[in-house]
């Protein structure tokens, strides 16, 4: 972002280091072809496992490299999370609260690797989500849920997934994945008291900071309404 700039966007720290893998896997793959040209009867086994090796190092290269360029768009006006799987975007004023996750272990107090959303309205997130995404954090968001189970937070059937048609306060009724994922933002705000759910790795610097960031851009555009 330049000075002059009121948007500021995010690089995930999950595409960190795409293109460098996929070139050490090329390179890794080329050497080992170059070895088996000499030494394919002696080693068979051990240029096989190095091929897997480079194999498996090439793919998560480009799965790192897929990543969206950005993985947040910050503007006076809305927060964008952006992904693979599509987007959703919320104004500012549709924001009740953010914070950092914290639960209780025994007689220790831990930090979760995730920032929690509190929403004025979870309708909201019918328009304002892609279907393809609302249905993959579903999936995506499985450690909360299994978390919120040891923790007595929740019991194992509310972790099901409930595909019933949910019912908005219009009256209007929603199907499909986006009902399920609606009934299971529900159940995660019953658990943690939040809607969604921001991971360490789709920010670009220490979580707390994250959030500190999300806190001032929130303050200010309240100050500007």
């Amino acid at each position: 972002m330049t000075n002059n700039s009121p948007t500021i966007y995010v690089k995930a720290k999950a595409r960190h280091n795409g293109v460098f893998l996929i070139i050490v896997a090329c390179a890794l793959a080329l050497f080992t072809l170059l070895l088996s040209q000499f030494f394919w009867q002696q080693y068979q086994l051990v240029l096989i496992f190095i091929y897997l090796i480079s194999l498996v190092t090439l793919i998560t290269g480009i799965a790192k490299k897929s990543e969206p360029r950005f993985s947040f768009k910050l503007t006076p006006e809305y927060i964008k999370f952006f992904h693979r799987a599509g987007h959703w975007q919320l104004n500012w004023q549709q924001i009740k609260r953010l914070a950092l996750i914290k639960e209780t272990s025994g007689l220790e107090q831990i930090q979760l690797p995730y920032i929690g959303i509190n929403l004025v309205n979870i309708e909201d997130l019918v328009t304002q989500i892609t279907p393809r995404l609302a249905n993959r954090l579903i999936h995506e968001q499985k450690p909360l849920m299994s978390l919120a189970v040891m923790q007595g937070l929740l019991t194992l059937k509310q972790t099901q997934l409930n595909f019933e048609p949910f019912t908005l306060s219009s009256g209007k009724v929603i199907k499909g994945p986006m009902a399920g994922f609606l009934y299971h933002c529900v159940t995660l705000h019953n658990a943690y008291g939040y809607h969604l759910f921001i991971s360490e790795g789709s920010t670009d610097r220490e979580l707390d900071q994250f959030c500190a960031l999300l806190k001032n851009c929130m303050l200010k555009a309240n100050e500007q309404t």
